[in-house]
C-alpha cells in the first residue's frame, strides 16, 4: 500500500474519475466490486461523489451532461502546477482543451483535454484536494496507460505539456502502440485505468454478477495479471492483480 499525502509532481497521475450516464447504478457496481463508499464531491459539478477505500479518496464519479453520443469513460488527471498554463501549452502543442480550465470550489482548478490523436484526460491543480490518498491497494487506482497510435510522438507531446518535472527515471505511467493490438474492443486512443485487486478473476465473476461485462479475459501482462472489464453503462476499465 502507498498512501498519498503530498503534492505530486507536475505531468504525475493523480486522479481517476468516471462519467457515467447512471450515477446511482455506476456507485452501485463500483461500491460492491472495488469495496468503495461515497461523499459528496463539488455542489457545482453537479451530481459528482468523491469514493473513498477505508476513509482515503480514491476516485470520483460524475453523471455525462446530457446529449447524444456521450462517451460512459474513466479519465485520467495528470497534477499541474498552473492548470491554465498547461492548457496554453497544450493547445500549442496541437491538442484540444475541451472544458475549463475551472473552478471547482476549494478543491483545486480543472480542465478536460485531448492529445493531437483523441485521448482523453485531465489536468488537475489540486488546492484542498490534492488527489487520490491510496494507491496499489486493493480497490485503489495502480496504473494509467496510453493506447496510442504513434509511441514515439505521444511522449514528445506529454513532455512538452508537462515538461521535466517528473524524474526521468520514475515510471508513472505507460503507453502501448494501438496499431499493434488485435483486440478490436481497444477502440480509438485513450487513456486507460488500472485498479488493483488480490484476485482478477474473482473479480472479472464478480463484475459478471453485477451486471458488468468482461472485454478480455484474465491474462498475463507486463504489469502482472490483468483483465479488462466494463460495468454495466459500458464504462471500461482494467483490473491488475497485485503481487
Amino acid at each position: 500500500m502507498t498512501a498519498v499525502t503530498v503534492r505530486l509532481a507536475q505531468g504525475t497521475p493523480c486522479w481517476v474519475s468516471l462519467m457515467t450516464s447512471d450515477h446511482q447504478g455506476a456507485t452501485a457496481f463500483y461500491g460492491a466490486l472495488l469495496d468503495w463508499e461515497f461523499t459528496p464531491g463539488p455542489i457545482h459539478l453537479g451530481s459528482y461523489a468523491r469514493a473513498t477505500l477505508h476513509g482515503a479518496k480514491v476516485a470520483g464519479i460524475g453523471v455525462t451532461p446530457p446529449g447524444p453520443g456521450r462517451p460512459v469513460e474513466w479519465t485520467t488527471y495528470f497534477a499541474v502546477d498552473d492548470a491554465d498554463l498547461v492548457s496554453q501549452r497544450i493547445r500549442e502543442c496541437g491538442g484540444t482543451v475541451a472544458v475549463g480550465p475551472l473552478q471547482a470550489e476549494r478543491a483545486g482548478r480543472l480542465a478536460i483535454a485531448a492529445d493531437v490523436w483523441g485521448a482523453v484526460f485531465g489536468l488537475w491543480q489540486g488546492e484542498e484536494h490534492l488527489g487520490w490518498e491510496v494507491v496499489d491497494e486493493p480497490g485503489a487506482p495502480a496504473w494509467s496507460e496510453l493506447l496510442t497510435a504513434d509511441e514515439q510522438s505521444a511522449t514528445a507531446f506529454y513532455r512538452l505539456v508537462f515538461g521535466p518535472s517528473v524524474p526521468q527515471q520514475q515510471a508513472v505511467a505507460a503507453m502501448a502502440d494501438i496499431r499493434h493490438s488485435t483486440d478490436l474492443r481497444d477502440g480509438p486512443p485513450r487513456w486507460r485505468v488500472h485498479f488493483a485487486v488480490t484476485d482478477v478473476e474473482l473479480t472479472a465473476a464478480q463484475a459478471v454478477a453485477l451486471g458488468g461485462s468482461v472485454l478480455v479475459a484474465p491474462h498475463d501482462g507486463p504489469a502482472g495479471r490483468v483483465a479488462r472489464l466494463a460495468d454495466p453503462q459500458g464504462g471500461r476499465f482494467s483490473v491488475v492483480q497485485l503481487p
